[in-house]
């Protein structure tokens, strides 16, 4: 009975601009750029369509430095730019996340099981200029979680990676090698799950707390009380793991089904 919640997606660290959030509840999700371009993945900056608006992800930037692309000094503009691959994760289509942040994602996600939620989100800001926001994009239910790590005997290696296809972190591997040999936990989703159509749901406030001078990201009391977040902390700037005792069915019933949305279920912009 675990929902996790995990920060994705193009933001002003990787891309330099978040995806737009329109006015009729629409909105983009735009993956973050691969870090580098050895990947099977064929989907670019320039081929990324945007849902909504008019153009490619590649139109919401100039420039993008890659990390870690000669120790993140080689900035990508122009034509090279466009064809940048994107890394895919989550893969809504194919029900598919990996993760090898060790900063309480790791950990979280492979404690999940089958019949859990892993919830995704992201920043968003509307093309007017309102201030962004964390919000909740989509989600998959849990079918299965695997890890694998440089300490996993090659030949079981190379079986999980062939075994998950659509994963970003199977796309970039190479003859059987992890990117940068880190641990990466795999998730494989089932239905119900996937982007929603439109009305993400905010999860963060803005505001300067107490003891502080400067205004962050906070995680909305309302939704850390509702959704019964037990792990990740309350600051959202650099987008925690946050572990809810919640069941899956629970968490649907709170957020609904992906397809679905056409409002917010509890007045949340």
């Amino acid at each position: 009975m675990t929902v996790v919640l995990a920060g994705v997606g193009a933001d002003s660290t990787n891309v330099g601009a978040l995806a737009p959030l329109y006015d009729d509840g629409r909105f983009e999700y735009v993956p973050i750029p691969e870090k580098t371009r050895a990947t099977d993945e064929s989907e670019t900056l320039g081929s990324w369509e945007l849902r909504a608006g008019d153009g490619t992800a590649a139109d919401l930037t100039t420039r993008i430095t890659p990390q870690p692309v000669h120790d993140g000094t080689e900035t990508v503009t122009g034509e090279a730019l466009e064809s940048w691959p994107l890394h895919r994760d989550p893969n809504f289509e194919g029900l598919t996340y990996g993760e090898h942040r060790t900063s309480g994602y790791v950990s979280r996600l492979r404690a999940l099981e089958p019949g859990d939620v892993v919830g995704f989100y992201a920043g968003l800001r509307r093309p007017g200029g309102d201030r962004a926001h964390r919000y909740l994009i989509g989600y998959i239910t849990v079918d299965d979680v695997v890890v694998v790590g440089p300490d996993t005997p090659p030949a079981e290696r190379a079986a999980v990676l062939e075994a998950h296809p659509a994963n970003a972190h199977a796309k970039r591997a190479r003859d059987g090698e992890l990117y940068l040999e880190k641990p990466v936990v795999i998730v494989d989703g089932r239905e119900p799950g996937g982007l929603f159509e439109r009305d993400p749901i905010r999860l963060s406030d803005y505001y300067v707390r107490d003891g502080n001078e400067r205004a962050q990201y906070y995680l909305r009391e309302e939704i850390a009380d509702e959704w019964n977040v037990r792990a990740g902390g309350a600051n959202m700037m650099f987008k925690p793991a946050y572990r809810c005792a919640l069941s899956g069915a629970a968490f649907r019933e709170l957020v609904g089904l992906p397809g679905d949305r056409t409002a917010p279920r509890d007045g949340r912009d």
